[in-house]
C-alpha cells in the first residue's frame, strides 16, 4: 500500500532558511575565537621570558601603555567612548574600577615576574585554582552555598594546594597571588558595569600614567636599554596586542558561546603553560607537585560535572 503524499510545505522566508546557518557560524566563530584566546594565553609566557633583560615591572609598564594605544585605537573605531565618560562620571564606580585596576596590575606583575623567575609551573597552579577560588569567594563573600559535589571539588583543591606547598617547601605564594587577584579583579570588575572592551581601557587608562612615569624614569636611570634594541623593541610593543586582543576575543567568544562550553576551555591555557614549564622551560616536577596536579585535575574534573550536569537541567 502506497503512502499517502505529504502536503506541500510553505516555502521558508529567506530570514527563516538563513536563521540555522547564522547560529551554526556564530557557534563556529565563538569556538575558533575561544580557542585562540585561550592558546595565545598559554603561550605568553614563551614572550616574557624572550624580554627577561627588560625586568617584570618595565614589562608590565610597557604592556599597559602599548594596551591603551591599541584599546584607544578600537574604542575610536566602534565609538565606545560614551560609556568611558559616563564611568568617570560616577565617583562610586571610579573608585571600584580603579580598584579593579590595581588588582590587574598587580596580578600581571606577579605572573611576569614568575615567568621571568622560572616559576611558570606554580603560575599554571594559580590559574588551575581560580574557577575553585571564585567559588570559595562565593560562599565568603556572598553567602552562597554549595552542592556536595563543589564541596568536594574545594576540599580536594585544598589538599592539592597543602601538597603543593609540601612538594615546594614553602606555600605556593605565586600560585595563591594569583588565583586570588584575579577572583578578586573579577568580582569587582562586575561591579563597573562596562563591556569588555571600554571596561580593560578604563582600567588601564587609570595606570597608564604610573606605567608611563616608570618607562621615561628607567630610560633616564638606565638609558635606553631594551629601547635601544629593535628586536627587544617590538616585543615590548607586542605585548600590548598580546594582552588586549585575547581579551577582546574572549568576549567575542561569551556572546557565542554556552557558559558550559567556555568552562570547559578555560583550561587550555594553564595547561598549555604546564607543558611549556617542563618541555621548553625545563622546570623541575617532583613527585609531589605531580600529585598535586592531578588532584587539582580530579577537583576541576568533578566540578566541571557538576557544573555540566547542573546546567543540561
Amino acid at each position: 500500500m502506497s503512502l499517502p503524499e505529504a502536503a506541500p510545505e510553505a516555502p521558508l522566508s529567506p530570514a527563516q532558511s538563513s536563521l540555522p546557518a547564522v547560529d551554526a557560524r556564530d557557534t563556529r566563530n565563538g569556538v575558533v575565537a575561544a580557542l585562540v584566546a585561550y592558546f595565545a594565553w598559554g603561550f605568553l609566557p614563551i614572550l616574557f621570558r624572550q624580554l627577561d633583560s627588560a625586568g617584570s615591572v618595565l614589562i608590565v609598564a610597557e604592556r599597559t601603555v602599548w594596551s591603551l594605544v591599541l584599546l584607544a585605537i578600537i574604542l575610536r573605531l566602534m565609538g565606545g567612548f560614551g560609556e568611558v565618560r559616563a564611568l568617570f562620571a560616577d565617583r562610586r564606580r571610579v573608585l571600584v574600577t580603579l580598584l579593579s585596576a590595581v588588582l590587574l596590575a598587580g596580578n600581571w606583575l606577579l605572573y611576569v615576574w614568575a615567568v621571568e623567575t622560572g616559576q611558570v609551573l606554580e603560575a599554571s597552579f594559580g590559574y588551575f585554582i581560580n574557577p575553585l577560588v571564585n567559588v570559595a569567594m562565593g560562599m565568603v563573600l556572598l553567602g552562597e552555598r554549595q552542592n556536595r559535589l563543589q564541596t568536594v571539588s574545594i576540599l580536594i583543591a585544598i589538599v592539592a594546594i597543602a601538597i603543593q606547598a609540601v612538594g615546594l617547601g614553602a606555600i605556593p605564594f605565586v600560585a595563591l597571588g594569583l588565583a586570588l587577584s584575579f577572583g578578586f579583579y573579577g568580582y569587582f570588575r562586575k561591579t563597573a558595569q562596562l563591556g569588555p572592551a571600554n571596561g580593560l581601557f578604563a582600567e588601564t587608562l587609570m595606570i597608564a600614567p604610573a606605567a608611563l612615569g616608570y618607562v621615561i624614569y628607567d630610560i633616564v636611570s638606565h638609558g635606553a636599554g631594551p629601547h635601544a634594541d629593535p628586536y627587544l623593541m617590538t616585543l615590548l610593543v607586542l605585548t600590548g596586542p598580546a594582552t588586549a586582543v585575547p581579551l577582546l576575543l574572549f568576549a567575542y567568544a561569551v556572546r557565542r558561546l554556552r557558559l558550559t562550553t567556555i568552562g570547559m576551555f578555560q583550561y587550555i591555557a594553564p595547561s598549555i603553560q604546564f607543558l611549556v614549564a617542563i618541555f621548553l622551560f625545563g622546570e623541575h616536577l617532583n613527585g609531589l607537585r605531580l600529585l598535586s596536579f592531578a588532584l587539582i585535575w580530579v577537583s576541576l574534573a568533578v566540578f566541571s560535572y557538576d557544573s555540566f550536569r547542573r546546567r543540561s537541567r
